[in-house]
Order: structure tokens, then sequence, then C-alpha cells
């Protein structure tokens, strides 16, 4: 068996050793992910694999495998590369067919271009960032348990990486004054068309996106550089992933856990350099603009590449969540009855809140009929106090619980400055970014308690328009300038307010608090110190396993709820309608959901019908607490 120096630190040889089996197994490509997958599948071996969102760039070894957990951000258009060329070696005046796949430059030698031998392929290239609004404690788990690397591990093996990653960038400088012709053999880049390409690169059309690097070097940057993080203050790597089959497989927002070869050579960035400043002295030299070219090719050290062995889908990124769910199922309803009590406390003694909130967190979209999504359940929790820490502690515990999220405070100018939904710049050929440009179970939370007084301008009113669309349809209208892309999204939204939320809701709850702590923010920091980690993990473990459990109603149950159905509006057709009935059956789903069951029980209909009688019987209230209609 193979060591790991042989496949995690030198997968190119690997690669072309079989490559060299070519001519007797013409499916090589295909014996190349089959190796890497087989081995990924042995025991732990997955957690060996350095990991990009845990691991500084500089330590990872160049050409390696290393691992991406990431959302999809951008899609770009095909490049061809060469997948088999002829190179002539100067030193024994011979020629060698070599393997183009896999990497961006060659090395050594000169390609002969008119060789009968070459063979173009074509792959395409995804913008990939971390997955948008991931929680800490995430982050922190996923070292030692989600697919995550352990830092005992990678760093001795690579300790002789960061002085020979500072090496590059003086190399780099020097190749400046070296003669073209010398840079040119060194790098394996050749002129071709009036344009310098690397081996694989003739003539693309492609797309990638500048960004910035917290630890740039700058020599390579001279202004800000945008990574086109889709939440603002977001932290961590943004990578080009270069994919060789399948790729119409994959869809904008999927998130992606991909193994892949590193490309960090800094020859891709004096590449992009020189063709910029080509394309600055003669126009004509290429047909990608300037705005292209600077968002196309990234320095490396900033935006690393990484060539695509094998992605894994992600249904979801809780790096606690077991493989076997069943054997969980069991312990669901006294976590839940811990949950519950954690957010009676958070939520001042208010215990049917609380009831709502867990539904709430569990809510998932399970299916979509025409377009209506099946399974959400947005909850407007009013009645929150103006001008208090209430709100933002209540997020930082929702933060605490889930993997991904992110708090949107509605002030006025936010909704009237703040990219909501992403658009499309056909200067630079990429999409922007936009808040609401978020992986499917990414809990949003709208604090509309920071709403001010004022005039909402044309940006303001279409992201309210955006916001009641997400909520209501579960999609976002992404702006192509000359049309709408629509695209479908699961994410549980949250509203808190002072009276009725401006944006709809499938459920409205009015908060009444029954205590009155004397300092409210050392109340609510002294509730959230108090759960410990391994508590902590259980309430996670708890909610992604209730999202997960398939739901079924029996036909006993089905004709019981149609007869109640028929009794409620006997008396007054008005007191019960259709949509009520909706609402009802939500609650009764999750709340069986939420106590481990798949099915619905009678004993869980009469709860479901308790509940909603009791929060009903709030809403009159509000015209009293608040002044406002409810």
């Amino acid at each position: 068996m193979p060591t790991v120096h042989d496949w995690i630190n030198s997968p190119l040889g690997i690669v072309d050793g079989l490559f060299a089996q070519s001519i007797s197994c013409p499916d090589w490509e295909k014996k190349v992910v089959e190796y890497f997958k087989e081995k990924l599948k042995l025991n732990d071996t997955h957690s060996w694999v350095p990991s990009l969102n845990d691991v500084p760039l500089h330590y990872l070894k160049p050409n390696s495998l290393v691992k991406f957990r990431c959302m999809v951000q951008d899609m770009f258009d095909p490049e061809f590369f060469m997948g088999v060329y002829e190179m002539n070696d100067p030193t024994s005046n011979s020629k060698q067919v070599k393997c183009g796949k896999y990497k961006d430059i060659t090395e050594g030698g000169q390609v002969d271009f008119n060789s009968r031998n070459t063979v173009t392929s074509e792959r395409q290239t995804f913008y990939c960032v971390p997955i948008p609004g991931e929680s800490q404690w995430l982050s922190l788990t996923a070292q030692n348990s989600f697919a995550g690397t352990s830092q005992a591990r990678v760093v001795p093996s690579t300790s002789y990486v960061p002085n020979r990653h500072k090496r590059s960038y003086e190399e780099d400088d020097e190749m400046d004054t070296q003669p073209q012709q010398m840079k040119d053999a060194d790098m394996g880049r050749y002129r071709y068309g009036g344009r310098y390409i690397s081996h694989g690169n003739i003539e693309p059309k492609r797309q990638e996106t500048e960004a910035p690097s917290h630890d740039s070097s700058p020599s390579h940057c001279t202004s800000s550089l945008d990574l086109n993080f889709p939440l603002p203050g977001e932290k961590g790597p943004a990578c080009l992933v270069k994919v060789y089959e399948d790729w119409d497989s994959f869809k904008l927002n999927d998130m992606l856990e991909v193994f892949g070869i590193l490309s960090v050579d800094p020859a891709l960035s004096v590449i992009a350099d020189e063709r910029e400043a080509s394309s600055l002295l003669d126009p004509t030299e290429g047909m990608e603009t300037v705005e292209e070219q600077k968002v196309h090719s990234p320095p490396a050290s900033l935006v690393p590449r990484l060539h695509m062995l094998y992605a894994q889908p992600l249904v979801h990124n809780n790096p606690l969540l077991p493989s076997n769910l069943s054997s969980v199922l069991g312990e669901l309803a006294s976590i839940r009855a811990e949950l519950l009590t954690y957010l009676t406390h958070v939520l001042l003694g208010d215990s049917l809140a609380a009831e709502y909130l867990i539904l709430h967190l569990i809510s998932n979209v399970y299916s979509r009929q025409d377009v209506l999504p099946l399974g959400k359940f947005t909850l407007n929790l009013s009645g929150c106090p103006h001008s208090s820490p209430f709100t933002e502690h209540l997020y930082k515990v929702i933060q605490q619980l889930v993997p991904s999220s992110y708090r949107l405070c509605m002030s006025l100018h936010n909704m009237n400055n703040q990219r909501m939904v992403p658009r499309k710049d056909y200067t630079a050929n990429r999409l922007l970014s936009g808040t609401l440009q978020l992986a499917n179970n990414t809990s949003l939370f709208l604090d509309e308690t920071q709403l001010e007084q004022g005039q909402l301008d044309a940006t303001g009113v279409r992201n309210i328009t955006a916001l009641g669309n997400l909520i209501s349809w579960q999609k976002v209208d992404y702006d192509f300038n000359y049309h709408q892309m629509e695209f479908s999204c699961n994410i549980n939204v949250l509203i808190t307010s002072e009276g009725r939320s401006l944006l709809p809701s499938d459920c409205q709850v009015h908060l009444r608090p029954t205590l009155n702590p004397p300092n409210l923010e050392e109340y609510l920091s002294a509730v959230q110190v108090a759960q410990v980690p391994s508590q902590l993990n259980k309430y996670r473990i708890y909610l992604s396993v209730a999202r997960a459990v398939n739901y079924t109603i029996s036909d006993e149950i089905t004709k019981a709820v149609e007869e109640d159905f028929v009794e409620m509006r006997k008396d007054d057709p008005q007191s019960m309608s259709a949509e009520d009935l909706h609402r009802l059956l939500d609650v009764a789903r999750l709340l069986s959901l939420s106590h481990g069951q798949n099915t619905l029980s009678r004993d869980g209909w009469m709860k479901a019908k308790q509940l909603e009688a009791l929060r009903i019987s709030r809403t009159p209230q509000q015209k009293c607490v608040n002044g406002n209609e409810p």
C-alpha cells in the first residue's frame, strides 16, 4: 500500500504513473478518480488530508492533496487546456509525452505545439468561497471530526513550506530581471497568438474573481482586492476550483467538500500581470477586457487553484451529526426538554415562545408543490424591546446552536445601501455576490427592531421586496440587468420586531416575559455561559437530526384531521380557514419531529391545537402592549 507521502503529499506522482499506463489502460483518467476515492474511504484517511478552511495556505505543500469545505459562489466559462502535450528535453535532446491534467504550469523543457500527440481538453472553473455565515463552533469542531485535519499532523509534515513559500515571492521578483527567453523557459510559457499562455490556456475564455487575502503579499497586491464574499466581514480563503468531469451535476450555491490538488505556482501571477500589461499596450492582444483580466487571474497566493479529484455534496455542514440517525432518535425527547428549558430562560421565561422557536429551528423545505415550498416556517417574534441587547443576545444563542447563520440589522441605512440580491457584472464578467446568496439550511435572523423612521429609497424597496419573496417563496431573483433569474433556496428566517413585522411570516408569536431581570445584559450573558460545550453539542445534534427525520401521516390520522376541521367550522366557518389548517398541520408536523416521532399521533394533533390556541389568544394583546395594530 502506498504511503501517505505518495497520495497526499505527491498526488501528481500517482496521476503521472497511471498516465504512463494509458497505452495499456485507455480509461486511466477514470482510474485516477477511483484511486483517490478508494483511499478516502479507508477508515479515517479523509481526516489526514489538510483543509484549506483550517490550515493557513502558507503551511500547505504546493501540489499536495487538500480539501476545501465551500459554497459555489460563481460558475465560469469553460477553458481549454492541453490534456496531453509533448515536451522537448534540451539536456537529453529527446521528446517526452506528458500529462497536463490537474496542472496549471509546465515545468522544464519546451512544449512542441505542433506535435501530433497534443490533445486539447476542456475543464470548468468554479469560484468557491467558505460556506457563508459558518459558526465559530463548527470551524473548531471540524478540525477534529468533520473531515477535519489535525494540526498535529499537518504542521510537522509541512513545516518547511513557509520558508519555501516565502522564497517563491523572492523568485517571483527576480523573474522581472531575467531575460525574457529565460523566463519563458523556466516557467514553461510560450507565445501563442500574441499572448502568453500556460500549457493549458489556449485562448481561454474564463472568469475568475480577484480577491484579497488576509496574509497577502505586497509584491502582488497594490490595492484592495475583493474576495466577493456574500456576507460582509467574512474571512477565509476563496478558491478557483478546476472541474474535469460531470460539472453539469453541480449548481450555483451548492455546498461541497472538494478534494483536489493545490496549485499556488507564483508563475500564475506573473502570467496574469503580463497579460494585463500586454492588453493595456495593445487592446487587440486578447478578447478579455482589463477588468476581466483583473478578476480572471488573481494571484495564486491570494486565491489558490484547486484541481478537483473528487467532490462530495453536503446536505448539511454539521460535523456532529452521526451517520446513523436512528442511534439518537430515542434521545430526542429528553434533549428537547433540556433545550426548551434553556430557550425559556433566554426568552425571559416565555415557554410558549420557546416552543415555537424550537419548531422554527427544525423547519426545513422538504418538497415543492408547483411554486409553493412545503415545510418552511418563518417565525415572527414580536414584542421584542427596542434599544436593548435582547435581540443581539438572542442571535448569539442561535449562532451557538446552528452551523450557519447571519444577523441582518434592518436599519434604514442597511436597507438603502446593502446589496442583498446578487448582480451580474458584465464588465468584469462575474456574479457580484449579495447578502441573500446563502447556502441551504442557513438561519437568517432579521432584526426589525433596528428599523427607524425614515424613507426607503429604490434600493431599500428592492431589498424589502427580495426579503418578502425569500420568505414567501423561498427564492431569490438574481439581477442579470436585462432579466432576472430565479434561484430556489432553503433558508430559515426568524424576524424579531416590536409590533407585527412589516414582512410576511408563517407564524407570529408575541413575546410575553415572566422575568424582569434588573440587568438584562448580565442575565442573558449568564444564561448563555451556563451552557457547557457538551450540552450545546447535544442541542446541535438534536436540531440537525430533527430536521433530517422523514415524516408521514397515516390515512387514519388524515381522516381524523379532516373530520376535526369540519367540526371546527360548523358553528363559525370564519374561525378556521384553509390557511389556518395549513399552519396547524405545519405546527403538528414540527411538533412531532421535535419529539423524535416520524408520524402524527392523535395526542400530537391535540397538542398542536392547544399551542395554536394559546398563540392566537396573545395576538389581541399586541394593541395594548405596543400601541400597534396586530
